[in-house]
């Protein structure tokens, strides 16, 4: 139906063995088992832990073989499946619907949503929205043992992720990620949310999926524009602890993946998902460590706020947003001209933006502004994500000279150094 509106961490390759957390394991139901290998990374938060499956065919294998990673964390009778109109065009709905219902005993109701080429996807994760998803939950009389499926990128993944949290005060549900942007983010973490007028992911919760479902046969489909996004997007791994991952994508990774080479998909996506579940295992709510993968979120989420949610992809606006941070911990002389020249050409060549547009509306009392209501500030000071020491080191901080932070906004914002509208 169609609606308008460190701690532990284990990395493991098997042909499937689930791990489903005991407080929230279903009832035992024969599953398939999968024909492909896949490699899997285990979030591990106590009695709500769960998988991360990553591999090539997990959904687009056949119903045999992804009913094996999703029907062992379908604990009761009755699934919702959320995804939009591309998706569905493409087939993936048809596959999960497949999948789930490979053999009998799961009622499995779909809702898709539309896509407005007058809207972009970021400006339809909207409170109106999530009432939709929730409104047709009720409608369908799904109860607390239902699971939710977010089939899609983080739009989708975080509105069905906050629905789930709402719905009943609290369903099961999976991610399957069909982004990059989502593989290696928004999907893994627990952090679910919808936008506000006034800025970007200011109303949501923090709420764990029961398993993360990544198919990079998937990313196969996706326009060139949003892989790069999600390139961008994987850098900050390396950028902020990761240093033989950053090398890795110095030393042609980015160019594989920007190709769509597997091989190189599946290992960027798998490094990135371990680098945020072992934050995650330490942090999950992010009061310290896990704010550093936010590496130029505060300047990104400003961008986008200021130009209307979906005039930038995310992974486009923390391109800029990543280069601004890195500007900055040189001006503070945090980290060394070197550094800073390897993370601004890596961005470079990840084929997002690295400064802003001429034609931008963004100034430095727009920055400001949008910048003084981020979710890092605390008792009124602006904390930020900044670079300071050696590749693959940073800080989370609010002690930095404010006329350095002044500069770095000054010099983006200067239309000297600004590229060309459409270059």
């Amino acid at each position: 139906m169609k609606h308008a509106a460190l701690a532990i961490l284990l990395v493991r390759t098997a042909a499937f063995a689930p791990s489903v957390p005991a407080a929230r394991r279903p009832a035992p139901r024969p599953a398939p088992r999968p024909a492909a290998d896949c490699s899997i990374v285990d979030v591990e938060l106590g009695d709500r832990s769960y998988p991360i499956y990553i591999g090539e065919g997990l959904l687009t294998g056949g119903a045999a073989t992804a009913a094996g990673y999703l029907r062992p964390h379908v604990g009761g009778s009755q699934v919702l499946v959320v995804t939009n109109e591309k998706l569905e065009k493409l087939g993936y709905l048809e596959k999960t619907v497949a999948a789930l219902t490979v053999e009998p005993g799961l009622r499995v109701e779909t809702l898709v949503l539309p896509d407005n080429d007058d809207e972009p996807s970021e400006a339809t994760k909207t409170l109106e929205n999530l009432g939709v998803i929730t409104d047709y939950a009720i409608e369908k009389a799904l109860d607390r043992k239902a699971t939710f499926v977010a089939l899609g990128g983080g739009v989708i993944g975080d509105m069905v992720g906050f629905a789930a949290a709402c719905y009943v005060r609290g369903v099961n549900f999976i991610q399957i990620p069909t982004t990059l942007m989502a593989m290696v983010d928004s999907s893994v973490g627990g952090k679910t949310a919808v936008n506000s007028k006034k800025a970007k992911n200011m109303v949501g919760a923090f709420y764990q999926p029961v398993a993360v479902v990544a198919d990079v046969g998937s990313l196969q489909t996706l326009p060139d524009r949003e892989l790069a996004s999600g390139v961008s997007e994987v850098i900050k791994y390396g950028l902020i602890r990761d240093a033989p991952f950053f090398e890795w994508l110095e030393a042609g990774g980015v160019e594989r993946m920007l190709a769509r080479d597997p091989a190189s998909l599946i290992k960027s996506v798998e490094d990135s998902c371990r680098n945020k579940a072992e934050v995650v295992a330490l942090d999950e709510k992010e009061g310290g460590v896990r704010a550093t993968l936010n590496l130029g979120h505060t300047f990104g989420h400003a961008i986008e706020t200021k130009s209307g949610y979906g005039s930038w992809l995310h992974g486009e606006a923390i391109g800029i947003g990543m280069h601004m941070a890195a500007a900055m911990s040189r001006d503070l002389g945090w980290i060394d001209d070197a550094l800073y020249e390897r993370a601004r050409d890596l961005v470079r060549r990840a084929n997002v933006p690295d400064r802003l547009p001429e034609d931008s509306p963004l100034d430095v009392a727009s920055f400001e502004a949008i910048m003084a209501v981020d979710k890092k500030v605390a008792d009124g000071e602006l904390r930020l994500i900044l670079l300071k020491g050696g590749l693959g080191e940073c800080v989370f901080t609010g002690d930095y000279d404010r006329a350095t932070l002044r500069k770095t906004l000054v010099d983006f914002c200067d239309a000297a150094n600004r590229t060309p509208a459409g270059s």
